[in-house]
Formats: C-alpha cells, structure tokens, sequence
C-alpha cells in the first residue's frame, strides 16, 4: 500500500495503539494535520502552547504505561517544546515528540521558520532522528517508540521535513526493531546479585534507598514485597515516592534536602546501604565527601551503567532493569537459610525510632493565617489519599512531598531533576487524558501557575477537571527562603506583585474559582471543590502564611547531618 508520509505518520501511530496526541499545529507539519483530521482512532488534544504539549504528554506516561507523544511544527515550535523535551529527559521518562522541519532542499538556508531541531535537542534527548526519505520514515518512528521505553527511557524526537510529509512509498510497519550499537541490559548478573544477598543478609544497620527507576520499571509490587520480607528501614526519593507504601511504618520519609531527620540520619549511619533505581543525586546525598565519611558498603541496582559510581563509590554494582534484578535478589533471600540477625535489626530500629521523635515536619498549627501544610493535609485526608497529585517546582512541591502520604506508584507526578515552574497544569492535562475519572488535584504556587496558565483554555475545551491547590504566599517562596537564609534577607525581585484575581481569571475561561483565607474554610472548600464540583475544574486560591518555610534543609554544600530543623537553627 502505497501512502504519504503524512500518512505514514498518523498509521506508525495507530500501530503503535497511541490513543491520544498532543500538539499545536503549524506550516511544516499542516499535511500530518490534515491526515489526523480524516482519521478517529486516536484523539488530538490542542493545547495552546508547545512547552504544554510536551509536558501534557511526560505526564501522560509518567502516569500510565503507555508512551507519551506530543507533535509540534518546525522553529519556535520546536524551541518551545524544548524545556518539556528536557524536562523529560532529566526524570527519564519515555516518550516521543514529532516535529516538523522545513522541506529538505531548504535545510541549511536560513528558511522560515528553520532551526537546526537535531542539533538543539541532542543535549536533551535519548536519540532523535531527521528523516530526509520517506522510506525511512516508518523505520524511524519505530526505533523512536523502542529506544524510547527500554533501557534507561527517555524522550526520543523524530524531525520530519514537509516534503517527506507528501512524497509517497509503500508502507510497512516494522514489527521489531533490531539495533547493533544498541543493546540494553535487562538481566541482572547472577554473581553480583548473589553477593548482594549475602551482604543484605549480613547486615546489621541496613538501608533501602530507592528511586524513580522502581516506578518507571513498574516495580512497586516487588519492592514491598523486597522491604517486608527483611524489615529493614525504606527511603523514596522525590521521584520515587508511591514505590515504597508511605503509609507501612517501615518507610522513614523521604531523604536529602528537605528529606526527614530520621531518613536522613539513617542513609549517613547505615553499614549497607542497597540502592534500587536512584541515582545519589546532590539534592539527595549533599556533599558526596561528607556523605562519605561513615564507612558503608554500597550496592547500586540501575540499568544504566553510567549513573553507577557516578557521584559515590559503590561496592556491588548491578546492571539492569529493576523488576528483572528484584525478582531474582527476592528468589535468591527467598531461599536462604539464614534472615538478618534479629537482635541487631531491633538495635536499628531503635535508634531510627529515636530519630523519628525529633518530629521533624511539626509545625506550628495555631493562628489566624492558613499554613501550607494544612493545606496539603487536608487534601490528603478529603482525596483518601488517592488522587493523582500533580506538582509545580517550588516550597509547595515540597510540601506537597513531604506531606501528602503516596501509597501508590504514579500518582506523584513532578519535575525533579530540571526544576520546572509551570509544568502543574498541563501536568495534570496528561494525567487526566490517560487516566479518566480519577481525581488531580495540582499543587502550585502563585508564580508558577503562571507560566503555564493559559491551558485553562485547553482543559475548557476538552472538560478537563482538575482541581487547582493554589498556595499563594505572594512570594517566589523558595527564592525568598533561600534569600532569607544565605542572602541576609535581601528579597531580591522575590515578591510577586500586582497578582491577578486568580478566582475572575478561573471565571473567565469558564472554571469555578473561590479564594480561602481562614484556616476553618480549607477543608469545607477542599469537599466542595472535590464533591459539588467534581465535574469542574476548580481554582482553589489559598492564601497562606508568607513567612512559612519548609523544614528541613541542608543547605547547599553540607553534608545529610547538618541539617536546619526549622528558624531556629539559623
């Protein structure tokens, strides 16, 4: 069957059973369009920006096991879907943008609308692809959704010139996808995995420190399973948090900057530390020689290779994915003989628990100004604990972590390693998409729904209802923390004035929007937005202290033990 590219394009999709694109038209890419229009097997969503299309579709796979695909046209499409690219490929998560280019006898004129896309994006992407023959275009596309979600995922971009979008071939959809330089470990090895067990069995102050890789490799089921069997003290990162079950009285909150005490304490003064998808990030571990100074044995579970004794030394390196090295590390303890010595597991345990009374994430309950984490509190309690909470990069992303208890993996969706402000709402976009009927509550500050704010319209058109948790402190909150802590209280272009009514705003692009100011009314406005408006989307302007911070910290260059517990340590 002979068809265009621009039908090759909407047929890879279909084969690959995406049900769902999103993009934004333009010139380079209005032949693919066109073909979109003709079809009905998946749904585009026009969003009204390209760095939302990006973002909608991270957070349609981040929430899902299904692969995000966004579609933008060639120059400022392609830049403004940049940061949603690297967005991605900061937290690893797997999908495919495809981007119109300017027909191939124009590449390197200076056309309209030209930009070199491979060469910007090749910082930030897995692999990305400019297909100049028609007849490379399927092979492309499918390469693209395979090098996509094995291995360590990551975004992967295919850049199509307008004309290949009209020229014409026979298609044929690859059926599997067979790369010489591209070979990625699956199976852990069985020695090293060995050796692991031995060393876990004979610990006597262990740690489980996991990351997002659990969860991208849908591993939660067996990481409980892994942390209840030897009863030894878990720790999920900020992109890991729903792997382990917050709610299990073995999880001891999360670790690094603003990780608990008790975690904290525990990942410095354990003696086997077992690492399972994370990556000792320095918002994690602090100042690697100071986090070095305790002697420890380290065993470092990730399918990449390159993150292992990236940042800290390890002692057994495992290379492979996840699921596969856990099902075989709980196989291997599973017929042991021999369980960890129970007196000094017990002794551990102790002295975590002693940790645990410092009751690190009190704070002061009483007053007149609603406080942040009641906030979040409250919406865990009115949610069950079930919704999908989305996340802006702030003190509310904190919060938000730090408060809201994750029993689920995929239900926390945020950026971690790129910080991104604005990615909430469109965040919350792809969550919806992918998961219909589920609550989203987004958890934003007044500065970061801004950037992103006019997808309203989008969720308008497409009766989108995501609850907006808006934590508004009049502030750039972590920028006036960190001002106020290490820049003498110079709140240098940190205040936010001449807001916007955020509840007219809401009203405008046809949503409901109250504003809660009294610390009485949060919980009643949280069960009205979740319950008489649960078909609506809701903007929830609350208006918080805005003197809070978020406690703990370690400051940048310290080590996880010097840690700020609240003012007071300043």
């Amino acid at each position: 069957m002979e068809l265009s590219g621009a039908e090759i394009v909407v047929r890879c999709l279909q084969d690959e059973g995406v049900k769902h694109v999103f993009g934004y038209p333009g010139g380079a890419v209005l032949f693919i369009y066109d073909e979109i229009f003709k079809q009905d097997k998946f749904q585009h969503i026009l969003v009204r920006h390209e760095q939302a299309a990006v973002h909608a579709a991270d957070a349609y796979s981040r929430s899902s096991k299904s692969i995000g695909v966004a579609l933008v046209t060639s120059g400022p499409g392609v830049t403004n879907a940049v940061t949603g690219i690297a967005t991605a490929y900061m937290d690893s998560i797997p999908m495919v943008i495809l981007t119109g280019q300017v027909p191939t006898h124009a590449i390197g004129l200076d056309a309209f609308q030209e930009c070199d896309t491979v060469g910007i994006t090749r910082p930030c992407v897995k692999h990305n692809f400019l297909v100049k023959d028609v007849r490379e275009l399927a092979g492309a596309i499918k390469k693209a959704f395979y090098i996509a979600q094995s291995g360590r995922p990551g975004p992967v971009l295919v850049d199509i010139p307008k004309d290949v979008t009209v020229a014409r071939c026979e298609y044929a959809y690859p059926r599997e996808v067979s790369m010489r330089s591209y070979k990625p470990v699956a199976k852990g090895h069985s020695g090293q995995i060995k050796k692991a067990v031995q060393l876990l069995l004979s610990a006597e102050r262990p740690m489980v420190y996991t990351g997002g890789g659990v969860i991208l490799a849908n591993a939660a089921d067996l990481l409980n399973r892994f942390v209840n069997l030897l009863g030894f003290p878990c720790t999920n990162t900020l992109m890991g948090l729903g792997a382990f079950e917050a709610s299990n009285e073995k999880f001891v909150g999360m670790p690094g900057m603003h990780g608990t005490y008790e975690a904290n304490m525990a990942m410095q003064h354990c003696d086997v530390l077992i690492a399972i998808g994370a990556r000792f990030d320095d918002r994690v571990i602090g100042n690697p020689k100071h986090f070095s100074t305790n002697p420890r044995k380290i065993i470092h579970i990730d399918v990449d290779p390159s993150s292992i004794s990236k940042r800290v030394k390890v002692d057994i390196p495992i290379v492979g994915d996840v699921r596969e090295v856990l099902i075989e590390l709980l196989a291997q303890i599973e017929a042991a003989t021999s369980r960890p010595d129970a007196a000094n597991l017990a002794a551990w345990w102790k002295q975590v628990n002693e940790w645990r009374k410092k009751d690190c994430l009190r704070y002061e309950k009483n007053g007149d100004a609603i406080k942040p984490q009641y906030v979040v509190e409250k919406l865990w309690e009115v949610t069950g604990g079930n919704a999908f909470v989305t996340s802006d990069v702030g003190q509310h992303q904190m919060w938000a972590a730090q408060y809201y208890r994750f029993d689920k993996p995929r239900r926390w969706i945020n950026s971690g390693g790129l910080g991104t402000m604005g990615v909430g709402l469109p965040y919350a976009m792809g969550v919806q998409m992918a998961n219909p009927g589920a609550d989203v509550a987004v958890i934003t500050g007044e500065g970061s729904i801004q950037m992103c704010i006019q997808e309203l319209s989008t969720c308008k058109q497409y009766r989108l209802t995501p609850k907006i948790i808006n934590l508004n402190n009049r502030y750039l909150g972590m920028v006036r923390q960190w001002q106020q802590i290490d820049y003498g209280g110079r709140y240098a272009e940190s205040y936010v004035d001449a807001l916007p009514d955020f509840v007219k705003l809401a009203e405008a692009y046809g949503h409901v929007g109250f504003q809660i100011d009294k610390p009485a009314d949060v919980e009643p406005a949280l069960k009205e937005a979740f319950g008489k408006y649960k078909d609506r989307l809701v903007f929830l302007d609350f208006i918080t202290d805005q003197k809070e911070n978020v406690w703990p910290m370690v400051k940048a260059g310290k080590g996880l033990t010097e840690m700020l517990l609240g003012s007071e340590d300043l």
